[in-house]
């Protein structure tokens, strides 16, 4: 990841590779924001040529431009903010985002200065979050001079008044740990399914917690034996199919006087075949991202433990592979979750849900204040909300927690009912409960089957199955690939608790 600083310096005379100002679009055209410093003759040339190279100032919208020696830098880099509010301030989201869209299209440039607007602490937490969540390049298969053409930026500047201010200095060390753990949950998003298998992630997880040098946490692994003696029937029925066997992994992290306790269990399919009930080969690639949920919740208790918050949090990854073959469990298999309730499975597809219950039983076990799960759980989720917005479910004030803390962290949640009418299509002829219901209503079908499983616990249950993985072009700070979907959500939830 870059390594990230402040300055007071001007940014004319930075020697930089490329120095970022921020535009805002307004009817009479874009206008230059917190830029004096820039020469007259640039800012009249860049109000000039803006109709002719199509400057706007819109959201996502990065333009380089030769600095033509009148500043250190080689390159002036214009990023687009869009509409100011009313008073004329700018979202930190959208300056989160034009950070993000500035570092990522300077992919290849090793220093950059952010002469964004900076001069309080929000603003300057955005803007380094941003920038440095949009500096991410996965090159671990890649051929190395290859890869040197990709890098990522490897210095950033952040200009603003505020270097000596003790709150601005804590707001860009969260901003590293924060940004770090979104990074290392999309490596391992990004990371072939033949490296990264149930076994492979839990090696993972052990080497995260030594790497990150977090206090506090200690890991503890079931493998298949345990899972069986513990009466793990959804994660063994799933991992059944692969001859790579499931695991259940539990880091916790335990501060000394903790004022909450919260559990957050993820979905960790390594690969999703689909199993028996096998999934169309057109796109089946991707779903070496079916792991995305335990990726972020593994990531967000290393960064509280960092961030030493007086929360314990503890995460479940739920971990196997969903393979077709001989031993694969099949539609009308009846499973056992621990706890004692059945499940008959009429489509393996719906595997997410079996290994989260297993996890969820375990966590509500703990007597936790509140349980979150977030999973990629359904292609309903897509259907309903489109690729960026993930959805949560859950009981009330829960459900409404993790959309407040997404809108401070700047993701997009939202929330969604759990329609009683519907557990009518999950009943069984032979067991408690089947694994899938109607056809219309999938994601909440989803979340209803989840709820089955966590008692009178708080609860919010999220479904990222769009958001985790773009499939598309890159924008604002979000690569190709994994995104990290859900880490910022879930710190911010509980640096939330912990300052109640």
């Amino acid at each position: 990841m870059p390594r990230a600083t402040l300055t007071t310096k001007n940014p004319a005379r930075l020697t930089v590779d490329a120095v970022v100002v921020a535009l805002a679009t307004t009817d009479a055209g874009p206008t230059i924001l917190d830029a004096d410093w820039l020469p007259a003759e640039t800012r009249a040339e860049i109000t000039a040529l803006a109709p002719t190279l199509g400057i706007t100032g819109a959201a996502d919208e990065v333009h380089k431009l030769p600095s033509a020696g009148r500043i250190a830098a080689k390159l002036l880099v214009l990023t687009g903010v869009g509409a100011r509010g009313a008073d004329g301030s700018v979202e930190p989201e959208a300056l989160r985002r034009a950070a993000g869209a500035a570092t990522r299209a300077l992919a290849g440039v090793s220093s950059v200065a952010l002469a964004l607007p900076a001069d309080d602490v929000a603003q300057l937490a955005a803007v380094a979050e941003g920038a440095l969540l949009g500096a991410y390049d996965y090159a671990r298969y890649r051929d190395a001079k290859a890869a040197e053409k990709t890098a990522a930026v490897a210095t950033i500047e952040i200009v603003t008044s505020r270097t000596r201010d003790r709150a601005a200095k804590d707001a860009l060390a969260r901003a590293e740990i924060l940004v770090a753990a979104v990074h290392a949950t999309r490596d391992l998003v990004n990371t072939a399914p033949n490296d990264l298998y149930p076994a492979a992630f839990a090696d993972a997880a052990k080497a995260a917690v030594k790497e990150t040098g977090a206090r506090g946490v200690k890991v503890t692994v079931l493998d298949e034996k345990a899972l069986a003696a513990g009466g793990y029937g959804g994660i063994l029925g799933v991992g059944q199919g692969s001859v790579r066997a499931p695991r259940l992994v539990k880091v916790a992290y335990s501060p000394s006087r903790p004022t909450a306790k919260v559990a957050l269990v993820g979905k960790g399919i390594t690969f999703d075949s689909g199993g028996i009930s096998i999934k169309p080969a057109a796109g089946m690639d991707a779903m070496k991202s079916d792991m995305a949920g335990a990726a972020a919740v593994l990531h967000t208790v290393l960064a509280a433990a960092q961030l030493e918050l007086p929360v314990a949090v503890t995460a479940w990854l739920c971990l196997a592979e969903n393979m077709p073959s001989g031993s694969a469990q099949r539609p009308s298999d009846v499973l056992t979750i621990r706890g004692g309730k059945t499940v008959e499975v009429l489509n393996t597809d719906a595997e997410g849900r079996l290994v989260m219950a297993d996890g969820l039983v375990a966590a509500v076990e703990e007597s936790p204040d509140l349980v979150i799960d977030i999973a990629t759980l359904t292609g309903a989720q897509l259907v309903a909300l489109g690729p960026r917005v993930s959805a949560v479910m859950g009981t009330d004030a829960a459900r409404a927690e993790v959309v407040e803390a997404a809108g401070t962290a700047g993701e997009q949640f939202w929330p969604m009912p759990l329609p009683a009418d519907l557990k009518a299509g999950m009943k069984s002829r032979v067991a408690d409960i089947a694994n899938i219901g109607d056809r219309f209503g999938g994601m909440l079908t989803a979340g209803l089957f989840l709820q089955e499983f966590v008692g009178s616990t708080p609860w919010a249950h999220l479904d990222i199955a769009g958001p985790a993985f773009n499939e598309k072009t890159a924008f604002g700070y979000t690569p190709t690939g994994g995104t990290g979907v859900g880490v910022r959500t879930l710190l911010a939830l509980v640096e939330g608790r912990a300052a109640r």
